[in-house]
């Protein structure tokens, strides 16, 4: 597919090419209403607009690139001052000598009432030299609207091609952008794993001594959720189907941690709705939920709620909160939850609600996300 710098220029050409064909056939529509067209007075305009065509190309082909977007502008400036004047020069020279302007007598004011005034057509008899005044005046204003109508394309061609510029390079910085935001996204799941990799490595380690065949079928869904890490999230999304799948893994090998004193309740949709989302969003907060709230001696509740609503997708975790971490004051936080925060920005901008609520009793987060 095309890219976005590509589509710039195409609609730059094209748009400089209807310009310049508009300018080429005006002078052929100025003689529109004339019984026969003046092809030497034609010819001779299409000369003239051909010398600013020329100005124009060599200015954005050849001074921009080279002078002006490399930040050379006092260069860009001297060189085309300079093209100016030579392709003024240039055009004036080559007007003069392909389609040289007859000399004609000077209008004659033959006095009052006469019909018409006489010899402004004629042609001037052999050996008439026309006043230098006249002459100069004439070739100084010719100079004076060359060099006017001249920077007045300098002036529009550099600003059109500053303006393309500007709009691929700011496409560049947006690829770019989009290219360090999987990158670190994908650095952000890589000191997400880690994490959870350490605390379930040592529960399996615990088990080893409890029980050998409850801590054999650990490994095995260790394996399974290491899997899954490995092939389902390397594309940076993956389906709720397989994140709950993931979740409902790692609720039960904590669940052979710990003793029937921890409630721990998964509430899902019947159906799963087949959306896709960025994987290992949740993990994090049910870490820090079975870290902050599971006692091994007390009562203790762990909640992981997944609803959608209004083409959200809501996630619920509730736990309980310990003694021992309001005695510490140990805070609701940790990598996982810095990390989980800079996903939901990296991802959604500010189009997400993520809310930690404490109170005496129990954790409350709630984090919502738009899906498609």
């Amino acid at each position: 597919m095309m890219n976005k710098s590509h589509k710039i220029k195409i609609i730059e050409i094209l748009l400089f090419g209807l310009i310049w064909i508009g300018i080429f056939s005006i002078p052929f529509f100025n003689q529109w209403g004339y019984s026969t067209l003046d092809w030497e007075k034609l010819l001779s305009e299409w000369l003239h607009i051909f010398m600013f065509l020329l100005l124009f190309l060599i200015n954005i082909g050849i001074l921009i690139p080279k002078y002006l977007i490399t930040q050379k502008y006092r260069v860009y400036i001297i060189s085309a001052f300079t093209l100016i004047v030579s392709t003024i020069a240039a055009g004036l020279f080559l007007t003069s000598l392909f389609f040289p302007t007859p000399l004609a007598m000077p209008p004659m004011n033959l006095g009052s009432g006469l019909p018409m005034e006489l010899g402004s057509g004629m042609p001037a008899p052999i050996g008439f030299k026309p006043d230098r005044k006249i002459g100069f005046d004439s070739l100084s204003l010719r100079i004076t609207a060359n060099f006017i109508i001249s920077l007045l394309i300098v002036g529009t061609s550099t600003t059109f091609k500053v303006i393309g510029q500007w709009l691929i390079a700011d496409d560049r910085r947006k690829d770019l952008e989009k290219e360090q935001l999987r990158t670190e996204l994908a650095l952000l799941r890589h000191q997400i794993s880690p994490h959870f990799f350490m605390n379930t490595l040592n529960n399996i380690h615990a088990l080893i001594d409890l029980n050998s065949e409850n801590a054999k079928d650990a490994v095995i869904r260790l394996s399974t959720m290491m899997r899954y890490l490995l092939y389902d999230t390397s594309q940076g999304q993956t389906s709720l189907k397989k994140e709950i799948g993931f979740i409902e893994s790692y609720i039960s090998l904590m669940q052979l941690r710990f003793s029937k004193h921890v409630n721990v309740m998964l509430e899902v949709p019947d159906g799963i709705p087949d959306i896709m989302i960025p994987p290992m969003l949740f993990i994090s907060l049910l870490e820090n939920a079975f870290k902050h709230g599971v006692s091994y001696q007390n009562d203790s509740f762990v909640l992981f709620r997944i609803d959608i609503t209004d083409n959200r997708l809501n996630c619920t975790v509730k736990n309980s909160k310990q003694v021992k971490a309001q005695e510490t004051k140990s805070k609701y936080s940790g990598i996982g939850l810095t990390n989980i925060k800079k996903s939901l920005e990296l991802l959604y901008g500010i189009n997400y609600q993520f809310e930690i609520i404490e109170s005496e009793i129990e954790y409350h987060v709630f984090l919502s996300i738009p899906i498609e």
